[in-house]
């Protein structure tokens, strides 16, 4: 089964508060990933983005503030509710706005990957992974979100990310 997290940066002007619209918008891109990744505003993590997000919480300490800044790149932002009457199979979207992407961003830029992977390397890669194969794909998975968080801040978007399963 193939389950991700899809990243992609937009204009906050562009993005319609409307999960109908929003999951079309993303289906879309979901449809021309490769094309808007080579392009620097669409990335997507496979079935270890929580483990990412474990391994950005090595940065501070975890359950304390959702809107902290390691909190940001996996999971922040707010939930695009359902509307009455639409399929609750739909899946989940957030929106991090501007402001969060420039924390995320930030937070990305001067993070010391190699600290965050002392430690919480060996929690992040279970059980059964090669350690140095397992600390190239979240070094991959870092350096491609630092990259879309530092684009999109740049240009002043924001993040949706919606769960395709």
């Amino acid at each position: 089964m193939s389950i991700h997290l899809h990243f992609r940066a937009v204009a906050q002007d562009e993005i319609r508060d409307d999960h109908t619209w929003l999951v079309a918008f993303m289906l879309e891109a979901w449809g021309n990933h490769a094309d808007e990744y080579a392009a620097g505003v669409a990335d997507s993590i496979d079935k270890v983005w929580d483990s990412v997000d474990t391994l950005y919480a090595a940065a501070g300490v975890p359950d304390a503030d959702a809107d902290e800044p390691w909190a940001l790149p996996v999971y922040g932002g707010r939930p695009v509710p359902h509307r009455a009457g639409v399929d609750p199979s739909e899946p989940p979207l957030m929106v991090l706005d501007p402001p969060g992407v420039c924390r995320a961003a930030d937070f990305l830029a001067t993070v010391s990957f190699d600290d965050l992977w002392s430690r919480a390397g060996a929690e992040v890669r279970g059980h059964g992974w090669d350690e140095a194969q397992a600390r190239e794909e979240f070094l991959d998975h870092h350096r491609s979100l630092r990259g879309l968080y530092g684009r999109a801040a740049a240009a002043g978007h924001a993040v949706v990310k919606v769960v395709w399963a």
